[in-house]
């Protein structure tokens, strides 16, 4: 007897329907789905919890750049630091609460450099009186980079939300987040292990076209009497405008960034990325649109959904303890 006449066929499908839910739930829940693991996510998600959430994180983002042209660039990379490790959850704004939680700020990727957490909790803060409970530490890193890129004058996006944050950090995959010294190999590998291909890279780094690097991490390294925390441009022509100069820089082998330039000048980058850089370079349009669109997939990295994690009350702190 075929396998498929041992069943009724409403047995059947019961079957096929709870398979497809505990995959659903599978990739909703915490786990390395990759880039496409947003099901779940909605840009209506809080259009009757939380109406004026986008308003209310605007409102904190415009004070804050006033008193610190940095800042938008600074969210922008909270939200790339916390994606790359084991997913967008806020896990990055977790502080130290030893020995359950080890932060993810004193990584070598972070220690020192990521910073806009004030910032985040100023947004949150705001938030939790407005609507208490409702919007989660790891969407206001997503609509803060959405808000911080239009606000220098670059694209707007719909921002997929109905993100959880998470109740651990990674220590290990921290460590592993991609480094100014990368390789283009390496970053290649990095970003493809996330469902990133070539097209994202580009786009992505392309957030370098504007805020500051500390000096020790560039390709000139620091002058003589620089301290290493030396702030230098990342664009030297626009550096506090969202623009497609960085691309130009690039090609003119100008970007203070190993990391970008060897979209150029690694052996590889003529078969990979040089091409996209030239695009880019070429139209601020194409960029714009290409840089959203990686932007949405870098958000929809295996993200916290339905009933996994919890709604953090304090972005530094997880809601199982009292403090």
């Amino acid at each position: 007897m075929a396998a498929s006449s041992r069943f009724p066929l409403a047995a059947r499908c019961s079957l096929l329907l709870t398979a497809a839910l505990v995959l659903a739930l599978s990739l909703g829940a915490h786990g390395h789905a990759g880039a496409d693991a947003g099901a779940g996510l909605s840009s209506s998600f809080y259009d009757d919890s939380c109406p004026g959430a986008g308003d209310i994180v605007r409102r904190v983002i415009q004070k804050a750049r006033v008193a610190d042209a940095r800042i938008p660039a600074s969210l922008i990379r909270l939200h790339f630091h916390d994606c790359f490790v084991q997913g967008c959850d806020g896990s990055l704004l977790l502080d130290n609460d030893l020995p359950a939680i080890m932060t993810e700020k004193e990584v070598p990727a972070n220690d020192r450099s990521a910073r806009g957490f004030k910032v985040v909790d100023d947004i949150k803060r705001a938030l939790e009186n407005a609507c208490p409970g409702i919007v989660s530490c790891a969407d206001i890193l997503a609509l803060a980079s959405e808000i911080s890129v239009e606000l220098a004058g670059g694209p707007r996006w719909s921002v997929p939300l109905g993100r959880r944050d998470g109740t651990t950090t990674n220590i290990e995959s921290a460590n592993n987040l991609p480094s100014p010294f990368d390789s283009l190999e390496t970053l290649q590998e990095k970003f493809k292990n996330l469902g990133l291909d070539d097209t994202d890279l580009v786009a992505l780094q392309g957030a370098h076209t504007f805020g500051r690097a500390q000096c020790q991490f560039t390709q000139r390294n620091c002058s003589a009497g620089q301290d290493d925390e030396t702030l230098v441009n990342l664009d030297t022509v626009t550096p506090d405008v969202f623009d497609n100069k960085y691309y130009g820089n690039l090609l003119r082998g100008r970007a203070p960034l190993p990391s970008d330039q060897v979209m150029l000048s690694d052996p590889v980058a003529a078969a990979t990325t040089a091409r996209i850089v030239r695009r880019f370079s070429g139209s601020q349009k194409d960029f714009f649109k290409n840089f959203a669109a990686s932007m949405v997939k870098m958000g929809n990295i295996s993200p916290l959904t339905g009933r996994a994690g919890e709604i953090r009350n304090n972005c530094r702190r997880v809601n199982r303890k009292p403090y």
